[in-house]
């Protein structure tokens, strides 16, 4: 089966392939440009593809689902089509949206997604620089997404006591001691530190998943677990639910508008600390 990852090998041997769109998904939270990063160096026959394209209009926190429609426009737009098999990649070092937009393709029915390992740092081959002609555009369909992937700031407020729910920004957003977005520092009471980072081997590709079901032992995730992600506003916690399905341990939920929804709601209560 294709995907959830694709090694940069891999890649280099397929890239030209007629049915590969390769997708150039970088966006930076400290002001770089994901476009002039794009122009820059990237994968050649990438396609840029921005954050905000496939963000909903409206909805919780700052990054809410895009609607079928918008999302679908967004892929076609991009040369994407039903059989398409898609690579998306981001910039290891920053923000995981590859793994977001692999969440996205799989949440809207297209299961031909994958992330590629490692990010641009790990690319083999050359560089291209400038912009790429226009793709002709794909007829990529977006499916009815499955609701229950989704939760809400109440289907976690009142989460079974069994659910695991999980926070994949850095350990001093989670502890409170910094907030450079959201109106208030710390974390969702109950929840447990899970950054998307530890996710990583020191050489920015994804750890094995012998490593990673360790590493969710550790939280007490197993096979079978209900378990729910959340990050600032959903994006960084895509690469928590890509390493529970590398790990074999598929079936994780996405809080939605994440800590940029509960943080604004007074009505919600947060903890700060190490403890959860």
């Amino acid at each position: 089966m294709f995907g959830p990852l694709v090694t940069p090998e891999w890649l280099l041997e397929h890239v030209t392939d007629p049915d590969v769109r390769v997708i150039d998904f970088r966006w930076y939270l400290d002001g770089r440009d994901g476009p002039a990063a794009y122009r820059a160096g990237h994968i050649p026959g990438a396609v840029f593809l921005d954050l905000a394209d496939v963000t909903g209009e409206t909805g919780p926190g700052r990054h809410p689902l895009p609607s079928p429609e918008r999302f679908a426009a967004a892929l076609r737009a991009a040369g994407v089509s039903r059989s398409t098999r898609v690579v998306a990649y981001d910039d290891a070092t920053s923000i995981p949206t590859a793994a977001r937009l692999w969440w996205l393709l799989r949440h809207f029915g297209h299961a031909q997604a994958a992330v590629l390992d490692g990010g641009i740092q790990a690319w083999p081959g050359t560089l291209e620089r400038g912009d790429e002609p226009p793709p002709a555009p794909g007829d990529f369909q977006a499916a009815e997404p499955l609701l229950d992937e989704v939760v809400d700031a109440e289907r976690v407020r009142d989460r079974a006591p069994e659910t695991i729910l999980i926070d994949a920004r850095a350990p001093e957003r989670y502890r409170g001691e910094t907030e450079p977005v959201d109106p208030r520092a710390g974390h969702i009471r109950g929840a447990l530190s899970a950054p998307w980072d530890s996710n990583l081997s020191p050489d920015g590709r994804m750890r094995s998943p012998e490593e990673l079901r360790r590493r969710f032992a550790e939280l007490g995730i197993a096979e079978g677990q209900q378990v729910i992600a959340y990050c600032g506003s959903g994006v960084s916690a895509s690469h928590d639910l890509l390493a529970l399905e590398v790990a074999g341990l598929p079936g994780g939920r996405l809080y939605e508008g994440s800590w940029s929804d509960w943080s604004r709601r007074d009505d919600l209560p947060a903890a700060t600390g190490a403890v959860p």
